[in-house]
């Protein structure tokens, strides 16, 4: 480990030990925009726009939120936001109305920052309707009943709606800060200052803003850079939203610490996230699970060159292993991470690392990053449990969040008096410290007096032929208390019902695991985030199956 990295840093600090090692190298290349920078122009982008921002009047712990999909500047946004002491509020581009509102009103920003549209939605639209009166407001000066806190709303992109600042003028405005007053405000920043906000994705109550520190995402994503073995010599193709903590730290924060130039698409395309790695010879591939599904299956698969490929890391949900296989043979490498952790982790608690075992690449999610401990806990009493019992998924360490914004309720609920963070995962943690995820805490059903883990018998069935995703949930039952049901996703030309499934698990699932009702659906109603809301299926399996009360 570098001497830098042994001590706590802010983003700025962190940015500039990277443009000292590697200036002339590339930092960042956005496909399909031309746009690509070295560490040092990075660098002079980031400090002309905080000091941009520092002449429209932004001020040390004020809140940016950032509406915008990974176009050029949101990588720039968060490090001129980060070196000049404020707050990026990351902000989920598939957010609607009311949920921005709730996020602009929760969060208390004072900046807002979008793209002018994307794909067939207008971001300034949905703006001048949450604020019927911005175009009569005067730029910089936006006064909102419903948004008290709210002063500032600019656009990435060039606009004329007179209530918004074009980010061109922003740029422009740097000049009125001098050297001195820029860093003046650098100078006042510190490791344990928030500098990200993230919304949870609110699968089970109200969206929560958790606060993480400069220190927080910063170390976990040098640790996570160092799992994978990354260096300046690496090229990596992100093609996950830069809004999710997937992006801004497995992505950004790993390669800004190990100087490794960031592939960037603006949205997830196959043939792009492709013909990238071809022209740009990457070295290192990131995706969710249904990301690499989608390039193994696209039908222009073989007509590029994946010889640069040295590694793939895979995340974001249940990471099958006959996936993991498939994409390791066709896109002929051996290195595959698998990462473990949630938003309030900063993200990343345990993952995979090279030597490990095929047992322990494909089954499990690793062990624990250097100076983060991992317990199971029992999910009543707290205590921790032995070796291979299996129980609530906890850890303690510098990545735990600062906590949930205005709501000391629920950061009590979830971070103990000594520092641990209950993750609401279920797990079992093996001799050697390797962590295998069983499921939800919350998504447990209780059958008969039996605890059955719907994660167990969804990563079976998705090995049956004809099912290309599936999701468990509990129906109350009179005779058990609850009995398993199965939404199917299934693939094209197959008919699948629950006939089917039992004789499939016959000899692979214990009978009181075995689903006793089958739902053939087109998709999942799911969060903005993208995560599958159980509850919704519990609630569809009440209606469809009230027979079973």
């Amino acid at each position: 480990m570098p001497s830098f990295y042994i001590q706590d840093h802010t983003l700025g600090q962190m940015l500039d030990e990277t443009v000292r090692r590697f200036p002339d190298r590339d930092a960042i290349i956005y496909v399909g925009s031309g746009t690509k920078q070295t560490w040092r122009e990075f660098s002079e982008t980031v400090e002309k726009l905080g000091r941009g921002l520092l002449a429209l009047g932004v001020k040390p712990g004020e809140k940016i939120a950032l509406w915008a999909t990974n176009v050029p500047y949101w990588v720039a946004m968060l490090f001129a936001a980060a070196r000049i002491g404020a707050v990026l509020l990351a902000v989920n581009t598939n957010y609607r109305d009311h949920e921005l509102k709730y996020l602009i009103s929760q969060s208390e920003c004072e900046n807002f920052v979008c793209l002018d549209s994307f794909l067939d939605y207008d971001y300034i639209a949905a703006l001048d309707r949450l604020i019927p009166d911005l175009a009569e407001q005067p730029e910089g000066n936006v006064r909102s009943a419903e948004f008290p806190k709210l002063r500032r709303v600019m656009c990435i992109r060039e606009t004329t709606h007179p209530g918004i600042i074009s980010l061109s003028k922003v740029f422009e405005l740097s000049g009125r800060v001098s050297q001195r007053e820029y860093d003046a405000a650098c100078s006042g920043v510190v490791p344990s200052d928030v500098v990200n906000m993230q919304y949870t994705s609110g699968t089970t109550g109200v969206p929560k803003g958790v606060m993480l520190t400069h220190a927080g995402i910063v170390r976990n994503g040098y640790s996570i850079g160092e799992r994978e073995e990354l260096s300046e010599n690496d090229r990596v193709v992100i093609p996950v939203p830069l809004f999710h903590c997937f992006g801004i730290v497995l992505g950004v924060m790993a390669c800004v610490s190990h100087g490794a130039a960031m592939i960037i698409l603006e949205s997830f395309s196959p043939e792009k996230v492709m013909s990238s790695i071809e022209a740009e010879k990457a070295t290192v591939l990131y995706g969710v699970p249904s990301n690499f599904t989608a390039i193994l299956g696209h039908r222009r698969f073989k007509q590029y060159d994946y010889g640069s490929l040295r590694a793939i890391l895979m995340s974001g949900s249940v990471c099958p292993e006959p996936l993991i296989r498939q994409v390791l043979r066709m896109m002929d490498i051996d290195a595959v991470y698998i990462p473990y952790g949630l938003t309030e982790a900063s993200p990343v608690i345990t993952m995979t690392a090279p030597g490990d075992t095929d047992a322990h690449r494909f089954l499990t999610v690793g062990k624990a990053l250097d100076h983060i401990e991992v317990q199971i806990r029992d999910v009543d009493t707290g205590s921790p449990l032995a070796p291979g019992t299996p129980g609530e998924v906890c850890c303690r360490g510098y990545n735990v969040m600062k906590g949930y914004y205005n709501m000391p309720e629920a950061t009590a609920e979830v971070i103990t008096g000594d520092g641990w963070l209950k993750t609401g995962d279920l797990g079992v943690l093996d001799d050697e410290g390797y962590l295998t995820i069983t499921g939800r805490i919350k998504d447990m059903i209780v059958r008969g007096g039996e605890n059955i883990y719907p994660r167990e018998i969804e990563e079976e069935l998705l090995l049956m032929p004809g099912i290309s995703d599936i999701q468990v949930v509990g129906v109350p039952s009179k005779r058990y208390g609850e009995d398993v049901v199965a939404f199917i996703i299934a693939e094209q030309g197959y008919t699948i019902g629950a006939e089917d499934i039992r004789e499939f698990c016959r000899g692979r699932v214990a009978w009181h695991k075995v689903p006793k009702y089958v739902v053939c659906v087109d998709e999942f109603p799911k969060t903005a985030n993208g995560k599958v809301q159980k509850i919704k299926l519990r609630e569809r399996a009440v209606e469809l199956f009230p027979d079973a009360k």
